[in-house]
């Protein structure tokens, strides 16, 4: 038996029409299958939850949504050791990135959950919350704040408008980054604990890391001008960001994180630091192309 785990709102409606597009995929190949849709993520959660206290040895959670669903079901399935395997339907989807598949080719994906053997790969457990993408501080968690309490614009506009209105008044702060082999007593813009490599729909803010090396890839972006963060940013959705000086990556299993500041991983909020965040090897099962 598997778990349908679908958000028929992400992705402004098209959670509702992949997730159809699943479940009669899942139908035709005659796969038996449970389709859990909640009211919120409260409800999401609890469903998920008495789903899985009925079925332990499911095959597997198939999950329809964007990365604030990964974030959820992650919470549940990997304590559970039970695979995961997600359909991108969101606004950023990073995690479905990371794991290397096409945002489109929605077939190949099912092929490989109904057909292959799930493996295993390294998740980031921030204060007992799990994430799979990216722990972020500094000037994007503030973007993240903004476009939380923003009704207009819809989709990843928010965020560019959210981008807009804070960039003008946004100081850097200090932070105390202690890692496996040093402490990093800095000013920064920006720090990301990077499990994946993209984050924001994209977003390559550490090209290089890795899934599967029991390793985070520490990015700490030190102050430079608002003129020379415009003229940088475009940057990051190839990569070339980090060749920039201001731009230094470490790598590191733990992380301690402390600033006046907010912590966001996955997208969602995981609230003021400090912050303690470890890589887990091989934490979580999945699909990879």
């Amino acid at each position: 038996m598997w778990a349908l785990v679908i958000n028929p709102v992400s992705g402004q409606g098209k959670g509702a029409t992949l997730g159809t597009y699943v479940a009669g995929y899942l139908n035709s190949h005659n796969i038996s299958h449970e389709i859990i849709i909640g009211k919120n993520q409260i409800d999401q959660s609890e469903l998920l939850c008495n789903f899985l206290d009925k079925y332990p040895d499911c095959s597997g959670v198939i999950a329809v949504g964007g990365d604030g669903l990964m974030h959820l079901v992650l919470q549940k399935v990997t304590p559970a050791q039970i695979p995961l395997a997600m359909i991108p339907a969101g606004t950023g989807n990073d995690f479905v990135r990371t794991l290397g598949w096409s945002l489109t080719d929605i077939d190949s994906l099912l092929e490989a959950v109904i057909h292959s053997t799930p493996r295993p790969m390294d998740l980031g457990l921030v204060d007992g919350e799990w994430f799979g993408a990216i722990l972020s501080t500094g000037f994007d968690s503030i973007v993240n704040e903004k476009a939380n309490v923003m009704s207009w614009p819809k989709g990843p506009n928010k965020y560019n408008a959210a981008i807009a209105i804070e960039l003008p008044r946004f100081k850097p702060r200090h932070y105390e980054i202690v890692l496996d082999d040093r402490t990093i007593s800095t000013q920064a813009m920006l720090i990301a604990v990077s499990n994946g490599r993209s984050y924001g729909g994209g977003m390559l803010v550490c090209p290089a890391a890795d899934i599967n090396d029991g390793y985070f890839d520490v990015m700490v972006l030190h102050p430079i001008s608002k003129f020379e963060f415009i003229k940088v940013f475009p940057r990051v959705f190839k990569g070339t960001h980090v060749t920039h000086p201001a731009v230094e990556i470490v790598r590191s299993k733990r992380v301690s994180i402390t600033s006046q500041a907010v912590a966001y991983a996955d997208g969602e909020r995981i609230g003021p630091l400090p912050v303690s965040a470890e890589c887990i090897p091989g934490a979580l099962l999945t699909w990879m192309p």
